[in-house]
């Protein structure tokens, strides 16, 4: 959510930013929050002379008593519960004048950053920098599906009776494989000077508002049945949810965090090939990185974070290039946004598999989220990216260390977590 005061003074910046990102639908919202807003003001003022009148008269009918004038003073007592009367009135509408404010700032935007290319969506983003060399072996490489199974690592039939489409039970050393990812990736941001945190599973209503959009949420949240929780879709979610309504204090910033735990999300629309297997799925486990920090370090940390996650595949010997995501592709509260897409030598081409995202302020004044200043409380600025997350990952691990007689080879930097197994061969 952006700043009030901000579309007031700069309307025509705020419908501009909606228009690159291709919003025009929500033009209106602008006008429709300026009115709300000055009625809403106008409700204000009008209850604090209301107020102020009270108390004036509220002062004189002691007088009166005081000077025995009982009559005159019930007199201005019927004025008083008047006012009273009209100070209700006048409340309720300061509450539907904010509550339309307030409806309508949570789906405006936030603005976009300068740096971020114009685009409809995520078919014009724009490649940044390739690491490493992709290679496409003279061997066939079948699709991750089949390699799953051919090592005995999957068994999405048993799932399916279970759960339905969408998910799957890992089995073996491709179970042990997909935990090796997890504890690796915990302890890489652990030696970067992040804390490790395991965070709840489960969030209120108010968090989900607070960290993403109303069309996000109708898209991935899976609601816990007569309560008010939501399974996470990430763990960025309780993370961020963590700070909510907190004064944090300015010595003890940066807050720099990872976190492990499962992510549930419904995924809408999936279909085709790629979708199969375990490409897009309802259930997985992630480690993420998440900042909250002072608004000046924001972009500092945004390079970091994004650089950590390339260095963990290159660790690993997976290829991988950056994306800038254009403004078409940003979800609302999002400023500035780059995938990490690693190579896919079956496709011959890269596919997501992390993606860091610098949201200014906008979450944090959703959820009360400040910073105690010398000079006044200010908001902090959150950001959240991928570490890694082991299905996608597993598909990268798989498809590039692919030998021709079906094995895979284990990442040397992975053995250590498996027992020193070196590769995994066909079942």
């Amino acid at each position: 959510m952006i700043d009030i005061k901000f579309l007031r003074d700069n309307p025509d910046v705020v419908k501009e930013n909606m228009k690159n990102k291709f919003q025009d639908h929500k033009l209106v919202l602008v006008d429709e929050v300026i009115e709300f807003d000055s009625k809403n003001r106008e409700a204000k003022l009008k209850g604090d002379e209301l107020r102020s009148k009270r108390n004036s008269l509220s002062s004189e009918i002691g007088n009166l008593m005081r000077q025995g004038k009982k009559d005159e003073a019930e007199a201005i007592k019927l004025e008083v519960k008047k006012i009273n009367e009209e100070l209700v009135e006048n409340e309720k509408l300061e509450a539907e004048y904010e509550a339309q404010v307030t409806e309508r700032m949570m789906k405006i935007p936030n603005i976009i950053h300068e740096s971020v290319p114009i685009g409809k969506d995520d078919s014009e983003n724009v490649e940044i920098k390739k690491y490493g060399e992709p290679i496409v072996p003279d061997y066939e490489i079948p699709f991750h599906g089949e390699i799953l199974e051919s090592l005995g690592g999957i068994d999405l039939d048993s799932a399916r009776r279970v759960a339905g489409n969408g998910f799957y039970y890992l089995m073996g050393d491709v179970a042990r494989l997909h935990s090796a990812v997890l504890t690796y990736a915990r302890d890489f941001m652990i030696n970067k000077g992040f804390t490790y945190c395991i965070p709840p599973y489960m969030i209120r209503a108010d968090v989900v508002t607070g960290v993403m959009s109303f069309e996000e949420m109708d898209a991935m949240m899976y609601k816990i049945e007569g309560e008010d929780l939501y399974l996470i879709g990430t763990s960025e979610h309780s993370m961020i949810g963590k700070f909510k309504g907190q004064l944090l204090n300015k010595e003890n910033m940066p807050y720099t965090m990872t976190s492990y735990s499962p992510c549930f999300r419904k995924e809408k629309g999936a279909h085709g090939l790629e979708e199969r297997g375990i490409y897009r799925i309802h259930q997985f486990e992630k480690q993420e990185m998440i900042v909250v920090c002072e608004p000046e370090d924001s972009y500092k940390w945004y390079e970091k974070m994004w650089n950590y996650t390339v260095e963990l595949f290159r660790s690993m010997g997976v290829p991988v290039r950056t994306l800038e995501c254009c403004s078409g592709d940003l979800a609302d509260l999002k400023a500035k946004s780059c995938d990490v897409e690693a190579w896919s030598p079956r496709q011959k081409k890269y596919f997501e598999v992390g993606s860091c995202s610098n949201l200014t302020d906008a979450q944090a004044r959703r959820l009360g989220i400040r910073i105690k200043g010398e000079k006044g409380n200010y908001y902090a600025h959150t950001l959240n990216n991928t570490v890694v997350a082991p299905p996608r990952m597993l598909i990268a691990i798989l498809e590039n260390n692919y030998q021709e007689d079906g094995s895979v080879i284990i990442p040397e930097v992975l053995r250590p977590y498996m027992g020193g197994t070196e590769k995994i061969t066909v079942k």
